[in-house]
């Protein structure tokens, strides 16, 4: 069973109704269609006795994937989703930069350096980018849901993490420690690093005769390799040396830089989000142990709906979950090809933009690429393209809604063992 969500003359939400009731609203035109994705409809005419029950909207926060529902006091859910954040805006805007200076380089001989004007570096409170677009993307999720259904409260489910825990659980125990980390006593890591391996060569173990000690990374910064002591030994310069040029191996095992990232990012958001909106708070513990008991998988969607339902044994009305994935308004490149002077169209061909959702030969598609020839290159929600012979043709597909934001589409939600009637 799913729902159709309704609005009212001036777009106010209203409660939803079934398939069938929406179908003879539509029929006597007392309504029209107004969204597609999520199927909604909008009232001619303001009900005489519009009845509202309290509705909560659960969301389940992320720093890649952020999952929502709403339900009722009696635990029907009347709405699921899942939107997926980017996570490449600081390649994309490295990329921007890359292509600005080549500019720059081709065009310009004598112009004075651009330093020292950037405005948002010395802005109180800034976040970076990345930051911005994934706290944005939590709110745009949240208004996105009231504009559909009439949402009397909002719970979101948060994290606070400790990454000096996370690195060395022995703190907890004895605080003390927080102040005496890893490099304590040491000037920096490259001496305890040092010390830690003796003053002597991990490789060789002195044989070489050589004084000259480095330290080096196991796995190489350019391969995204930590500054951490775990990835962190000590050489020669003999086997230093001929590491790089590739007569010697080390069987040693390295670590990747990173691995904090989400859960820094997860402390910002938290607070920022509980200065935008007026939410009750929830912990994952709390939620685990709600979806334990329900039976349900490990899913961003299940996780919101336990959230939303607060422990109660969900009912699903929909078996529908919007799948969406937020996207770049652009491309930063401007010509066709390197040395190309050719500039690329950014807007419409043939009324079609990229990200623009299009009907098919029977299925929904999103554009990927635009051919100025009347051919366009297709693509599903998650950004795979899709190959399709002959090459699809702009005559031959339809524009079903506008490009966003986010791209969106209905999935079928997975089956399970819970109550779905």
């Amino acid at each position: 069973m799913n729902v159709v969500y309704v609005l009212s003359p001036d777009r106010e939400p209203l409660m939803p109704c079934s398939c069938a009731i929406a179908r003879l609203l539509l029929k006597d035109g007392k309504a029209k269609v107004v969204r597609r994705t999520p199927f909604t409809i909008k009232l001619y005419a303001q009900p005489e006795d519009a009845h509202m029950q309290p509705l909560t909207l659960g969301v389940d926060t992320g720093s890649a994937t952020i999952g929502s529902a709403v339900s009722d006091e009696c635990g029907n859910v009347l709405y699921l989703s899942e939107v997926e954040i980017r996570n490449d805006i600081a390649k994309t805007m490295k990329e921007r930069a890359t292509s600005r200076r080549n500019r720059r380089n081709r065009k310009t001989r004598y112009r004075l350096a651009r330093w020292l004007n950037r405005k948002n570096s010395i802005k109180t409170g800034r976040f970076s980018p990345t930051m911005r677009s994934k706290i944005e993307a939590h709110l745009r999720e949240i208004r996105f849901v009231k504009s559909l259904l009439p949402i009397t409260s909002v719970v979101v489910e948060t994290g606070t993490f400790d990454p000096h825990a996370l690195k060395n659980p022995d703190v907890l125990q004895n605080k003390k420690l927080y102040q005496k980390g890893i490099n304590y006593g040491y000037a920096n890591t490259k001496a305890y690093v040092l010390t830690r391996d003796g003053y002597a060569c991990q490789h060789c173990q002195g044989k070489s005769k050589d004084n000259r000690l480095e330290v080096h990374h196991i796995i190489f910064r350019r391969e995204q390799g930590s500054d951490e002591e775990t990835n962190l030994l000590t050489l020669c310069k003999t086997c230093h040396d001929g590491l790089h040029a590739g007569t010697i191996t080390l069987r040693r095992t390295g670590k990747r830089k990173g691995n904090l990232l989400h859960a820094t990012q997860m402390n910002s958001i938290r607070v920022q989000l509980f200065k935008c909106i007026e939410a009750e708070e929830t912990f994952g513990f709390v939620t685990k142990e709600h979806r334990l008991l329900a039976g349900l998988p490990k899913e961003h969607v299940f996780d919101a709906t336990m959230i939303a339902t607060r422990g109660i044994t969900p009912i699903f009305r929909t078996s529908m979950v919007l799948s969406k994935r937020c996207v770049a308004d652009g491309d930063y490149q401007q010509t066709k090809g390197v040395r190309s002077e050719q500039r690329i169209n950014t807007g419409k061909i043939r009324g079609f933009r990229k990200f623009d959702k299009v009907h098919y030969e029977g299925q929904d598609y999103f554009i990927k690429g635009r051919m100025s020839t009347g051919y366009a290159i297709l693509m599903d929600v998650s950004g795979n393209k899709v190959d399709l012979k002959p090459i699809p043709k702009f005559d031959k597909m339809k524009r079903v809604s506008a490009r966003s934001s986010w791209i969106m589409t209905h999935k079928t939600m997975a089956s399970f063992s819970s109550s779905t009637t």
